[in-house]
């Protein structure tokens, strides 16, 4: 029997969601990193629906994921007339929406492209009078990721087990690994701790160059954004102690946006920590750090201010 004969509309099907969770939307869902975190978002028993935006192929991803049988009610929306709607009663938003890095460029490179779209996708919030810095936050958990990673690699561990402080922004001598913080406590040579963190803060050209041009860290980026969507969900939720770095408005270091370790909670960033003691290598590290970051902040004005929620 074909679903005419039923008397049903697919539209109209569950759309209060099947199960109780949160209310989620992906803007650049069509995307090569929007793809793959919109399938582990649907696979997050945490989400009960979820809205999938973008400008072009919403409606293609949105019908292959809906498929998935898993909870979570999927729609889709496509273009910027029905950005609003995507956004409506949203408990996370999350926006992978940009271009990615072919061979030769630089995460600078992308900064004015990246930027003029998430500014835009931030207006949506500033005209409903809802914009709160303290519920944007950047995500760096790729750059934790990567350094988990590697420093298991090194030190013979599951990295499962690893937690590495990464502090900064998000591009080249801006990532700063506190290695001298890494839990479980490691002890690391000087040729281990100039190895970790050039491949740390040079992980992104590693996926770049080794694609060929065929694209950039797009699986490990969705793997990440779904690792701090799922902390974001579970601060929302009540849980007392999800502790993340995130780069979010911050009075840590002189710089009005900064990547430190964060309390998320229901009313998104809690608490956020200091750096804690550095040792000599890192506090050179963080000079650098500031330094770059300063510049990016005057050059990049509101837009840079903008830029906070892919940076």
């Amino acid at each position: 029997m074909v679903e005419e004969d039923l008397g049903l509309e697919r539209v109209n099907c569950r759309a209060k969601g099947a199960s109780s969770g949160f209310k989620v939307a992906i803007l650049g869902a069509a995307g090569g990193i929007g793809q793959p975190l919109a399938m582990l978002m649907k696979m997050n028993p945490l989400v009960s629906l979820l809205h999938l935006y973008d400008v072009v192929n919403a409606p293609g991803v949105t019908a292959d994921i809906s498929h998935m049988d898993t909870s979570a009610v999927v729609r889709g929306f496509l273009g910027q007339q029905q950005l609003e709607d995507a956004l409506i009663g949203m408990d996370l938003v999350i926006i992978p929406a940009g271009v990615p890095r072919k061979p030769g460029m630089t995460r600078d490179d992308l900064f004015n492209i990246n930027a003029g779209i998430v500014k835009t996708i931030s207006e949506v919030f500033k005209k409903a009078g809802v914009f709160d810095p303290k519920r944007v936050l950047g995500v760096t958990m790729l750059d934790v990721v990567r350094a988990n990673t590697f420093v298991a690699e090194i030190m013979g561990l599951d990295p499962r087990e690893v937690d590495v402080p990464v502090v900064g922004g998000h591009a080249g001598v801006t990532i700063l690994p506190l290695l001298s913080q890494v839990k479980p406590s490691c002890s690391f040579t000087q040729k281990e701790i100039d190895y970790l963190t050039d491949r740390i803060q040079n992980g992104g050209t590693e996926v770049v160059e080794a694609k060929a041009g065929a694209g950039s860290a797009t699986l490990s980026m969705a793997y990440a954004a779904v690792k701090f969507a799922d902390a974001c969900l579970r601060a929302l939720r009540g849980d007392a102690t999800v502790v993340h770095c995130a780069y979010v408005a911050s009075e840590v270091t002189e710089l009005p946006f900064f990547a430190s370790k964060v309390r998320l909670g229901r009313n998104g960033v809690e608490e956020i920590y200091p750096l804690g003691p550095l040792n000599e290598y890192e506090r050179a590290g963080l000079e650098k750090a500031k330094k770059e970051l300063a510049v990016k902040h005057s050059e990049g004005g509101f837009l840079c201010k903008g830029n906070k929620f892919c940076h």
